[in-house]
Order: C-alpha cells, then structure tokens, then sequence
C-alpha cells in the first residue's frame, strides 16, 4: 500500500513538472522571439557593417573619456584596492623607518606626572628628538606643524629651533600648502620655497608667489616639507604627493626631503607620474612602531621592545584618538597620517614603490582590444576558435598583472581595459549569434519552415578538397579560410540556411565529419528552389575566389545535390517523389559521387531524370 501510494506521488510530480515544463520553454521561446526578430532584422541590413561601426563608437567613447574624466583611472583605483589585499605575498619592513608615535598612553604618562597633557611643550619635542638623534637614527620627519611660536614656553621654541640647527638638514619639519586661491596674497616666490627645484629647463625667475604655512622658527622653515595629501575620487588615499607644481617649480614634499636627508636617490620616483608616488600597501604586516614615552625615558613605559633605530628613519606623529589623524587607505580605512608618511618613506628609501605604466597605455589597449575584436568577428572568425582565444589572453594578462604587482613591484592597470574589451567581445559574440541564428533557420530569429508554403526543398553538401600537392600545414590554413569565408557568406544574410555541427568539435569523430557543411534552399516548387541555389552557390564561388588565398589553386568545393517535394505526414506508400526531409537529409549524406563547385553549374538547373533516382552523381 505505501508503495503504491509513493509510486503515485512520485507520478504526480512529474506530470507537474513536465507540464511547467513545456509551458515555461513555450513561454520563453515567446519572450526571445519577441527580442531576437527584431535584432535579426536589424542584422539583415546591417550585415557585416555592424562590426566596424561599433569600432568607431567604442573607440570615440576611449578618446573622449581620455580628454574628459578618465573614467578607466578610476576603475583601475577600485580593482588596485583589491589586488594590493588578494596577492599572496606582500613586501615585508625593511626595519629602515620607524613609526615614533605619540599616542594616548604617552600623553597619560606625563599627565599622570603632572607635566602637561597634549599638546606637549615645545621642549619635549626638542628632547624627542635629542633621544632620537643619540640612538643614531639617520633622519628624522615631524609630522606636526609648529605653525606659531608658544607664548608659554619661549625657551622650549628656542631649544627647538637650536635642534633644527644642529640637525643640518637631518631634522625636517612639517609645512602646508594652502589653496591656490591664497596666492595671490604670498609673499614667497615658489623657487625660494624650500628645498624648491626646477621641473623644467626653462622654469621662470622669479616664479610665481606661493601661499605655504610653514614652521616659525627660521632653521625650522628651511628645513620642512609639504604633508598636503590629495585623495581619489572616491575619498580614498593612495598615492603621496612629492611636490606641488607652482610655475615650472617644484615645492617637495616631507616624505621627499626626509628620503633625499637618509641618502636616497628620488629622480625616478619624481619623475614617475606627474610626482604622484604609488604606495605599496602592506595589509598583512606593519611598520616597527617605537612609544614617543619609551623613546624619552630610554626604557619601555608605555610599550614593549623599542626596535632598533640606529641608522633609521623615523617619522614622528600623533596616533592618540582624540587628535583624529585618521585617514582610509586601501589596507585600512582609519590608517594613522603618521603611518602614511612613513609608508611613503619605506616606499622612497628602500626603493618599493609601485610603478605603474604611463596612463595612455591602458586606452591603447583597450583600443587595440575592440579593434581587435571588432576585426576577428567582421572576418567571420568562428566562435570556437574565438572564445577560447579570448578567455586565454585575458588569464595571461591577469596573471602578468598579479604577477608584476607581487614579486616586481609593477601594477600594470589593465584590468578597467579588460573589461571594456570584453564589453567590446561581449556585443560582437551576440551580434554574431544573431546571424548565426538566422543563418541555420534558428525558430527565434526565423518563422518556422511549412511545408504547404515551401513544398519543395534542395540540398546542397559541400566537402572541401586541398590539392594533394600542397604542404600539410598549408592545406590545413586553406580549409580552414574556405570555412571562414563560407561562414561569412551565410552569417551576411541569404535564402540559404545552413546546417552544421554534425559532430562536436572535440569529438574524435571531428576530424572525418568536419568538411561537410549541408545547405538548403526551400521554394514553391523545384525550379523555384534550383534557381535560388544557382544564384547563391555562384555568388559563393566568387567570394572564395576574392581573397589572396583563392580557392582555385588550392583546391575544390565538392558539391553533392538532390531535391525533393516534402510531406509531412505519415503515409510510408509515398516513397517515390515525395519524399520525407529525413530520407532528403540521408541521401546527401550517404553519396559518395559528387561535382566541382563552379560558376553557372549546370546541374543546379538542369536536373535529369537519373539525378531524381540517384541525385549526386554526375
């Protein structure tokens, strides 16, 4: 009973899932004709004309966007951020730059002592750095503005001051360029800014006036460097700024000063991208930091270990919360400013910095790969030979461009190209499957054949033969562009419709069936559909014959041909000329006789009664 009643259920089920079934494929097969007509009627005049248009099209979207706003760079922004986090090895601190950070424990530590909170005096900023300068580091960067002497403490700025002095370009100080619009108020002209340089031959003097908060002793000033930073568009930090321009001037930058101070050459970095310096992001390990406190008292107080900081570079700032210098990095979203400046300084002084290839090359490319694509499908290439060329050369070129950013430093950004040209490849591969739709009599993009309509059908096999004589290699190029060019005869539109695909590609079976290529011509009646084949197989003929590789010469397109009136019914007594598509079908297939393709054949229109009997011998 429960058996009976499972096999019962289990019916049920596949009524029901029958019947949803059909009628979803019936209902869809309603929705892609609705959509697919259209685009093959388009395709009908468009032809192959659709593909150099979209070239143009794609390519002007590439030079505006160049001239304009560069959408493709700041893609490249959004895909950088994710490879600089997925590679599997980062480069690891050198120990070359310290982090010496003043955070909340080291303000609460003198607090608690009852000598001051923040901001701390002027003289322990000047005793930081004396405790800095005797455990030898070779150069040290403040990345906080001394903007205006302390009414409090006027010894303290003296003392700082004298540092300045005796560090002789060792010790820099944090400056601030302000907006362009303040200018026109400065008193500084850009080349006497300091640390200023030439950024071209010609630069003029005097340059043009610069407005810069600097520190406000005069040895302070002479020592300090910008710590303008300038973000992307969608608010994120990646690359430190070495210089601001000002009239063929250079203002540089703290990071820049402080690596020139540690014996650092800076002319590539500088000259790479307009002084924008790409940083090499660290999500999985950090720079050594050292306590501000620990530093001070010569022992940890607020830490563990100092690391070691003899002939580093140290970068001095504030990490407490309640300072807020928090800014979002590709690696994290609240990276202290201090931690930047001293990444930029790893990047400078050990040489780490990402390079990046100069900013046209990712738009030539993306050129080349719609030219590319548009060319390949308008010669009539087969998809099977496209797709797996395409998917091929976008994994080398992601792989190049995971491999240069992991083990040389190299972001090559082709990653926004890649997906422009397989937009690009995208709407060539649908264009093409429309008229290949229409070209084998897809139900989507043609009304289905009715044998009242058409009774009469003719069918054409085509088999190439290459010349004995030729090379191997050269038979095998000269099949393959008498596919190529028969392809594009019938993807451009005709009253032919082709069937192919007899055996799949990788079968093994591939290499013996692939020749034959079956085309049919439907008409109200026999002489109707020869006359339509004569046309169209002579048109073939010459477009063979077009090309620098002719046909004639190289080989011959054998031609097997019989015609039949169709019956759609079931009576197996109709046997004699009314015959079933099936029976028209085999007959091409199973003769063995077959006839040169030549122009004006005469046995396309001058059928015999023995072509009725046997329609593929001559």
């Amino acid at each position: 009973m429960a058996g009976r009643i499972k096999h019962r259920l289990e019916s049920a089920v596949d009524r029901v899932m029958a019947v949803a079934g059909i009628a979803f494929m019936d209902a869809w097969g309603a929705i892609e004709r609705g959509y697919r007509r259209p685009l093959s009627w388009v395709s009908q005049r468009l032809r192959f004309a659709f593909y150099p248009l979209l070239a143009v099209a794609m390519v002007g979207w590439l030079a505006w966007d160049w001239s304009h706003e560069r959408t493709l760079d700041a893609a490249e922004d959004a895909i950088f951020d994710q490879v600089v986090k997925w590679r599997p090895i980062e480069p690891s601190p050198s120990g070359r730059t310290v982090v010496v950070e003043i955070d909340d424990c080291a303000i609460e530590y003198y607090r608690a002592r009852g000598e001051g909170g923040w901001p701390w005096s002027r003289e322990r900023h000047a005793d930081l750095l004396d405790a800095l300068d005797r455990a030898g580091v070779r150069a040290v960067g403040f990345d906080v503005l001394f903007a205006d002497p302390s009414i409090s403490d006027p010894e303290g700025d003296a003392l700082l001051e004298t540092m300045a002095v005796a560090g002789g370009g060792r010790f820099l100080f944090a400056a601030s360029r302000l907006h362009p619009d303040f200018d026109a108020a400065a008193t500084l002209p850009a080349n006497r800014a300091p640390g200023a340089f030439r950024l071209v031959a010609d630069a003029a003097v005097p340059a043009p006036n610069v407005a810069l908060i600097q520190p406000y002793g005069r040895q302070m000033a002479a020592h300090s460097g910008l710590v303008n930073i300038r973000r992307g568009s969608d608010g994120l930090l990646r690359d430190a700024r070495l210089y601001e321009a000002a009239g063929g001037w250079a203002v540089p930058s703290l990071v820049l000063r402080l690596a020139q101070a540690a014996g650092t050459d800076t002319r590539a970095a500088v000259a790479a991208r307009g002084g924008d310096l790409r940083i090499n992001w660290r999500a999985h390990s950090r720079l050594p930091y050292a306590n501000a406190a620990d530093v001070l008292e010569g022992r940890p107080v607020c830490g563990s270990e100092i690391p070691p900081l003899r002939a580093a570079v140290a970068v001095i700032g504030h990490t407490a919360a309640g300072i807020n210098d928090a800014k979002p990095t590709p690696v994290n979203m609240a990276m202290p400013g201090v931690e930047i400046l001293a990444e930029a300084t790893e990047a400078l002084v050990t040489d780490s910095w990402i390079r990046m290839p100069p900013g046209w090359l990712k738009y030539a490319l993306a050129t080349f790969l719609v030219l590319l694509s548009t060319f390949v499908f308008w010669r009539g290439e087969p998809h099977e030979d496209v797709d797996p060329a395409f998917f091929a050369a976008n994994i080398v070129l992601v792989a190049v461009a995971f491999t240069g950013l992991t083990l040389y430093g190299w972001f090559i950004d082709i990653f926004a190209s890649l997906g422009y040209g397989a937009l690009c490849f995208g709407l060539c591969r649908g264009y093409a499957a429309v008229q290949r739709g229409r070209a084998i009599g897809n139900a989507d993009y043609l009304v289905e054949f009715d044998p009242a309509a058409h009774p009469w059908l003719l069918m054409a096999r085509l088999r190439f033969r290459a010349d004995p004589s030729l090379p191997a290699h050269v038979a095998r190029r000269r099949r393959r562009e008498y596919r190529r060019i028969l392809r594009r005869f019938l993807y451009a539109g005709s009253d032919i419709v082709m069937i192919e695909g007899v055996v799949e590609r990788k079968s093994w079976l591939h290499a013996i069936l692939d020749d034959l290529v079956l085309l049919i011509w439907k008409g109200d009646s026999e002489a109707d559909a020869r006359a339509l084949a004569r046309r169209d197989l002579d048109a073939l003929h010459a477009a063979l014959n077009d090309t620098e590789e002719r046909l004639e010469g190289s080989g011959q397109v054998m031609v097997c041909l019989s015609s039949a009136q169709i019956d759609d019914g079931d009576d197996d007594s109709m046997r004699g000329e009314r015959l079933r598509l099936r029976e028209l079908l085999g007959q091409d297939l199973n003769r063995r006789d077959e006839w040169p393709l030549a122009t004006a054949n005469p046995l396309v229109s001058n059928p015999t009664r023995h072509e009725e009997h046997d329609p593929c011998e001559p």
